[in-house]
């Protein structure tokens, strides 16, 4: 077994897993765009269906022109604790893809996919000392517009990064939420043959 941060693996697996959490105190350090394109890389390798690879990153660090838009994307909820993040993004997916010889096919597996690039994101992001926090609380429609995305693409979460902040900087309801969460046991998701939860 593995433990770290008060959470145990039921069988043994690299720690990073058990170190990577989603907090939502962060410092106001600023990040390089170039230490943000390194996790954007590390992204474009995620497995894909087809290597159709539908996802589509759009970013703005704190401190640029495009920042307020952002924020304003979030509900007022992740607003007020990500407005202390180095920078936001939003992940959007094309539903579909366009098939040698068959021409634009639907792709059902494009959010999945798009969730394979963020989990690589995240992991990359917290091997170089940064936490990322993904959201669905904002507007879809308001990112879709703001953004420019095509008809084709939909908005499928939200992502904060940062360095890790004390949790003082958040509202005194948030506070004793910062800390790494627990999961499911394994038999709760994991089932042999047939659907079943024990």
């Amino acid at each position: 077994m593995t433990s770290l941060n008060g959470r145990v693996a039921e069988h043994d697996i690299d720690a990073l897993f058990l170190q990577r959490w989603s907090p939502r105190a962060f410092t106001e350090e600023a990040i390089p765009e170039v230490e943000l394109l390194r996790f954007f890389e590390a992204a474009r390798w995620a497995p894909s269906a087809y290597n159709a690879q539908p996802w589509h990153f759009i970013y703005a660090r704190r401190g640029t022109e495009r920042w307020p838009v952002f924020l304003e994307i979030l509900n007022e909820w992740n607003r007020g604790w990500a407005q202390h993040a180095a920078a936001l993004i939003i992940v959007a997916s094309k539903a579909s893809f366009d098939q040698p010889d068959k021409g634009e096919t639907p792709l059902p597996t494009h959010s999945f996919d798009a969730g394979a690039a963020w989990s690589n994101f995240a992991l990359q992001a917290l091997l170089a000392g940064w936490h990322t926090h993904g959201m669905a609380g904002f507007d879809r429609d308001k990112a879709r517009s703001l953004l420019g995305l095509p008809p084709e693409y939909g908005a499928d979460a939200a992502i904060a990064i940062g360095r890790l902040g004390d949790k003082s900087v958040l509202p005194e309801s948030l506070q004793p939420r910062e800390i790494p969460s627990g999961r499911k046991p394994l038999s709760a998701i994991v089932s042999e043959g047939a659907f079943r939860v024990k």
